[in-house]
């Protein structure tokens, strides 16, 4: 396989990710936080993931560029000085090393390259803020991207179960289907993803975020009418949206823009893309148009996202400029 090095790479760092999310999520959410609208705990676990997952990054490839969410500028205000420790404790613990604040700061900056090199990764250390915060769902989404296509997708959803095992990781790349994996077995060798093939859209179930204000989801449930869809959909958070496409839970993820402005960025796609992808589906922007990474952090170029399983993506495609105008 061409990219085997870098999906061994991009899996160790992802699970270390997700071993440090969990622990931040364990001691630093309380019943309150979300009540008092305390968002240090995911703070915390946004700065030390990207870390980490750089730290494993420049470690085995040095010379390629991370293009990241997070920046150190906003740890290093006197006020952030307990936050500031906090991220370095958890990173050092997971790291099993005696770092110094300097080593972590500059491992999260790291993930501050430009979008515009002709190879880089894109992460999203933790996608689903307030699924993270009330202890649901969330994502660490890591792909590689090369020359404008998204080469490479790891998905870490470490509250989402598969079989009676906490926690999942699903990977894939150009030249390899779909796999899915127990997030704590590093020794399971996965099983082979595959959507199912659906003849009709009305067959289908709608996949939808929990937060009304990430989707226009009283346009999605125009859409399901028009397409006869009658299940209730499927809610979720974050990039777990992508996962539960692959994996038949839902076939149809819709994000349609709330505002006309809106640009998505790369890293709350670029993983679940291919993962689907790779699964037997497809995904496009809410014209049908395949999404765009060759333009910088942003796929200006798109409107919305599509992604289905099976052969109903031109039905969605037709409902929605039905429903839209």
């Amino acid at each position: 396989m061409k990219y085997q090095k870098e999906l061994e790479v991009a899996i160790q760092a992802v699970r270390a990710a997700a071993n440090v999310c969990r622990r931040v999520q364990q001691n630093l959410v309380s019943a309150d936080t979300l009540e008092k609208q305390d968002k240090s705990p995911v703070t915390v676990a946004d700065f030390a993931a990207q870390a980490i997952v750089c730290a494993y990054l420049h470690q085995a490839m040095p010379l390629d560029p991370v293009v990241g969410e997070e920046d150190s500028l906003d740890l290093q205000n006197h006020d952030q000085a307990p936050l500031r420790h906090a991220v370095v404790t958890h990173v050092a613990e997971e790291m099993e090393g005696d770092l110094d604040e300097a080593q972590v700061m500059n491992w999260i900056d790291h993930g501050n390259a430009d979008a515009t090199h002709e190879r880089f990764w894109t992460l999203d250390p933790i996608d689903g803020t307030k699924g993270f915060l009330r202890g649901q769902q969330y994502a660490i989404a890591l792909a590689l991207i090369e020359k404008g296509e998204v080469v490479l997708g790891v998905l870490g959803c470490p509250n989402l179960n598969v079989g009676e095992q906490r926690g999942c990781l699903l990977t894939a790349t150009t030249d390899s289907q779909t796999r899915i994996y127990p997030l704590d077995d590093v020794n399971d060798q996965g099983q082979v993803m595959h959507i199912d093939q659906l003849g009709e859209a009305s067959q289908a179930r709608f996949c939808e975020s929990v937060e009304s204000g990430h989707s226009n989801q009283s346009e999605a449930a125009q859409i399901a009418q028009l397409l006869g869809i009658e299940a209730q959909p499927y809610r979720i958070d974050s990039q777990c949206k992508y996962a539960a496409v692959a994996r038949n839970d839902a076939s149809i993820y819709l994000r349609l823009p709330t505002d006309a402005a809106y640009q998505e960025k790369i890293w709350d796609h670029a993983a679940g893309k291919i993962i689907v992808e790779a699964a037997g589906g497809q995904v496009t922007d809410m014209h049908g148009q395949p999404l765009d990474f060759s333009r910088g952090r942003f796929l200006d170029a798109n409107q919305g996202v599509v992604a289905t399983g099976g052969g109903i993506h031109q039905q969605v495609v037709d409902a929605i400029k039905q429903v839209r105008g």
